[in-house]
Order: C-alpha cells, then sequence, then structure tokens
C-alpha cells in the first residue's frame, strides 16, 4: 500500500467519521454480518467475548457499561489496568452461555463468529435474540470471510483495516460517543501512515517474514498466518513478503517448508494464556534455537525474531502497535 494511497485513505474515513459525530438517534437499527440490529437507547450492561471487542470500548471510554469479559490472550493494557480490575473475567478463554446471560447484559460485542454464530462454541446468535441481547460480531471476522472452512476461517478476500474503523465506528453510533470514536480513527489512520513511512525509507520491499502465532504441540508443525490475514495486511502494507501463500486465518504449516523459504524475521506471539504449550513465547525461542531444521535459519542464526503481544496480529486496537513494531524491526536489516 502507496502512502500516497494511505494518506487519501487518511483522508476519506476522517471525512467518513465526522460525518458520523452527530448525535445517535434511537432506535438505531444497522446491519451487522448480515444480521440487522436495533437498538433502542445506548447499552448499559456489555458482557465482550473477546479481548479486541473489550479493548475497542474501553478505548472508547466506555468501560462502565462493561459487566463481563471473557476470551483474553494478554494482559489488558497499561492504561486500563483499574478500570478493567473492576470488571468480571467470567473465563480467559470460552465463557459458558449461561455465565454470559447470567450478567444480564443488553449487548454482547464478540470478536470472532465462531464463538457467537452458526457453530458457535458459546452459543448461536439466535439464542441470544431470543432474549432479547443483540449480539455484535467484530465486521473485521465476517466480511470477506468464511468461517466454516478451516480452524479459524477462511479468507475470501484479504482483511481490510475499514473493517476495523467500521467496528470503532459502529461502536461508537450505540453507545452515542462518536466524537471519540472519530479521534479514536483519525489518531490510528496518523500512527499506520508514519509506521509505513519508517518501513519503506528502510528498504522493507526486500524483506520476507512469517509470523507464528501457536502450536498444537510445541514439536508439531506450527500455526502461522495466512497472506489474507492480518498479519498478511501488516506485511503488504509495509511492502514486506508473507512467506505464507495460504488463504486460511492460520494454516499449519511444516517446519522444513518454512525453513527453505528462509524468511528474513520470525515474528512470534507472546501470550498470557496457556492453552496450547507453545502459547508460551519462552518455549517457541528455546524451539527455535534447538530444532536442527529451525536453528540453522538466517533469522535464528541473526536473533532477527520479533515478541509481539498475540492481540497485536488481531483485528484489534493493539493492532497499530503491532504495525510499528514490525516497522521498526526494519530499521536493522
Amino acid at each position: 500500500m502507496s502512502l500516497r494511497h494511505l494518506v487519501s485513505l487518511f483522508t476519506g474515513l476522517t471525512l467518513s467519521a465526522a460525518a458520523l459525530a452527530a448525535p445517535t438517534h434511537y432506535p438505531l437499527t444497522l446491519d451487522n454480518c448480515g444480521v440487522p440490529l436495533t437498538f433502542a437507547q445506548a447499552p448499559h450492561k456489555a458482557v465482550t467475548i473477546g479481548q479486541a471487542a473489550t479493548e475497542m470500548l474501553y478505548s472508547l471510554g466506555l468501560s462502565p457499561n462493561v459487566v463481563g469479559t471473557s476470551l483474553w490472550f494478554n494482559e489488558v493494557l497499561a492504561p486500563y489496568e483499574d478500570a478493567n480490575s473492576h470488571i468480571e473475567r467470567l473465563a480467559d478463554n470460552v465463557p459458558s452461555f449461561e455465565s454470559v446471560i447470567g450478567k444480564r447484559p443488553d449487548f454482547v460485542p464478540v470478536q470472532f463468529e465462531w464463538m457467537v454464530g452458526p457453530q458457535g462454541a458459546v452459543s448461536t446468535r439466535q439464542q441470544f435474540q431470543d432474549l432479547n441481547i443483540p449480539t455484535y460480531i467484530l465486521p473485521s471476522d465476517c466480511e470477506g470471510k468464511n468461517n466454516r472452512v478451516g480452524a479459524d476461517g477462511t479468507r475470501l478476500e484479504a482483511f481490510r483495516i475499514e473493517t476495523l474503523y467500521k467496528s470503532i465506528a459502529q461502536l461508537a453510533l450505540i453507545f452515542d460517543v462518536q466524537d471519540r470514536g472519530q479521534q479514536l480513527i483519525a489518531g490510528y489512520q496518523a500512527r499506520l501512515a508514519k509506521a509505513v513511512e519508517q518501513a519503506t525509507r528502510n528498504g522493507s520491499k526486500h524483506l520476507s517474514a512469517v509470523f507464528w502465532f501457536s502450536s498444537p504441540d510445541i514439536n508439531t508443525d506450527p500455526y502461522v498466518a495466512g497472506r489474507k490475514g492480518i498479519p498478511g495486511f501488516m506485511l503488504d502494507t509495509l511492502v514486506m513478503r508473507n512467506i505464507i501463500d495460504s488463504d486460511e486465518e492460520w494454516p499449519t504449516v511444516g517446519w522444513e517448508t518454512i525453513a527453505k523459504a528462509n524468511p528474513t524475521l520470525l515474528v512470534i506471539a507472546r501470550m498470557d494464556r496457556r492453552r496450547f504449550p507453545a502459547d508460551d513465547h519462552e518455549k517457541k525461542l528455546a524451539f527455535l534455537r534447538s530444532d536442527p531444521v529451525t536453528r540453522n535459519m538466517d533469522a535464528v542464526k541473526n536473533n532477527r525474531i520479533v515478541i509481539m503481544d498475540a492481540s497485536a496480529m488481531e483485528s484489534s486496537v493493539r493492532l497499530f502497535d503491532g504495525i510499528e513494531q514490525l516497522a521498526k524491526a526494519t530499521t536493522a536489516q
């Protein structure tokens, strides 16, 4: 993505955000992943399923409206530690349907459709609707994506940053805090443009990378980022090459294949959850430096390894931290 295109996108989306800055008129009806939602008033008691949705509400100044959270990969961002400490965490991973409705929410924002969807790990959207509880799936996880193919879904179209901005703008609209949403979006656009400028100045077009999220076992094929997901967007935006050529969100690829491609950088996820052994980034590092295949990769021998919060690899407010970190990593190459 060229800097000129980013500036144009920045201008266009800022104008769009400004158009949303008028007060919300209720009842508000909007489409969310093909499901019409109607709000008679701003929600008062939200339960979030997914860290991205949680921190999006926090960044909009809406922590007083959150009564429960779940599905965390990393500890909460530092500015929200105090507010978050007063909100019940229903589960580190998948919450039960009963625990969610037990908080008597009037709104449930959801990060992943596989959590609340046709085959939802928590429930279906209809089950919530039967209780008059609207559910909101972050658009970045449903637009241009088929969540019924692959463990984490398959991208029919490459992730677009506009879907992240859309999540922020729509949540701001639902809660009648459009000014805050506008300010957030403008700030993120500026940070993104600056990261692109830094990376391209450092010759990023000559660099390649692979993102390792986790593995079901440390010695098995890793879950790595496909070319159309959020990490793929980061690399494309910074004019870097993703060595993984798959439309799945997080396909498994053998280390022999990765080593043969010999990426310039290895980006590994750091997370606080412990669902899989390879969730621990220290175990990832130990594996990379000891395995006979991986230890001979140039990125490992030369310590060109970027440790990035797992949440920064998702469509979240942390994405901008991640892309800045990746842009900075191009400096030493």
